[in-house]
């Protein structure tokens, strides 16, 4: 009896003399890895370069439609050695263009889950289940939002969330920051350091971040502080050219001309749901040194996700390269 096969990425269709038997199979080529790297930004590409020099059999499976992570949405990044003023959209496509040249395989699929089975780590998406003998997890954290109209908008067009990135394009101007913890304490002294005003924008009457701190913000010229102040809105046709604040205990409502408006109101880890005794600090950050190796082995985190004083491209690039090092060094690939 003749047979004709098809294969779909379902399932297997047999067509012969007795008619069509359809066996509910699911058809992949490969779900084995030696490593899988979940994130596409800086920490992972650059984990997948390494990989792929090592010759690993590397999967990366991100999420978003563009590989770069928050770099995509920087108009242009100043710090980054050998690259002055390159476009963030720019240098996430030739990271990823390397990481393509170094024999890694992508896919566009959203984690579920990661599991811990000794010699082997079990990773389930939306849409597969994939075995590899060891994780690097690089899917980066996310700047929380203040989430007020305007804001998604203009993203990019004066509205930042990273001062050392982006506040050299400020100099001679007037600019907000919204915040009170110890970041936006710093932004606000980086920033005054180059522009002409900065408006420090909190909505209590006392700051959370480090007196030492605050004592220099308090003391700066350039600095004005707006305490019980909220951000409501932020406007401009195609650049930030105002915002709305209000002051919560006059109900003041008025509008501040600014150049720009640098959001520093924390961030939020993208931690993916894995094995419960994964160690993470107290804002949800995978605990992990310089070499990328979290509580359980074979699992590492890179990138902004894991627990670091700076995170910067530069940084990111470090901890991907820096994990794969870890992963040789623990015999993790054979």
């Amino acid at each position: 009896m003749a047979w004709q096969i098809r294969k779909s990425k379902e399932t297997f269709i047999y067509f012969g003399k007795g008619g069509i038997l359809i066996l509910l199979k699911k058809w992949r080529s490969h779900n084995m890895y030696d490593v899988i790297i979940i994130g596409s930004g800086p920490a992972g590409l650059s984990a997948a370069i390494y990989a792929g020099r090592a010759k690993f059999d590397t999967l990366i499976i991100e999420e978003k439609p563009m590989s770069g992570g928050q770099i995509v949405n920087t108009s242009e990044v100043d710090n980054y050695p050998g690259l002055p003023g390159v476009g963030g959209f720019e240098l996430a496509q030739k990271m990823r263009e390397h990481a393509q040249k170094s024999g890694v395989t992508f896919v566009k699929e959203q984690v579920v889950s990661v599991e811990d089975k000794q010699e082997k780590k079990l990773v389930t998406t939306n849409q597969n289940q994939y075995e590899a003998k060891a994780v690097i997890i690089a899917s980066g954290a996310s700047y929380r939002k203040l989430g007020v109209p305007g804001e998604e908008r203009l993203t990019g067009m004066g509205v930042s969330y990273c001062a050392t990135c982006d506040g050299a394009f400020f100099r001679n101007r007037t600019v907000a920051v919204a915040g009170g913890g110890d970041v936006a304490l710093e932004d606000a002294l980086f920033l005054a350091r180059g522009c002409e005003k900065v408006y420090l924008i909190h909505r209590r009457d006392s700051f959370r971040g480090a007196k030492v701190l605050a004592e220099q913000v308090q003391t700066n010229e350039k600095i004005e502080i707006l305490y019980d102040t909220v951000v409501e809105e932020i406007c401009g046709e195609g650049m930030v050219e105002k915002i709305k604040i209000l002051n919560k205990k006059t109900q003041e409502e008025k509008m501040l001309p600014v150049n720009g408006i640098f959001v520093a109101v924390g961030m939020v880890p993208n931690t993916v749901k894995v094995i419960p005794h994964l160690a993470l600090d107290d804002t949800g950050y995978i605990k992990a040194g310089e070499d990328g190796r979290s509580s359980v082995p074979g699992i590492y985190a890179v990138g902004d996700v894991r627990t670091k004083q700076l995170r910067q491209v530069v940084t990111a690039v470090a901890d991907g390269a820096n994990a794969i090092a870890s992963m040789e060094s623990d015999g993790m690939i054979s």
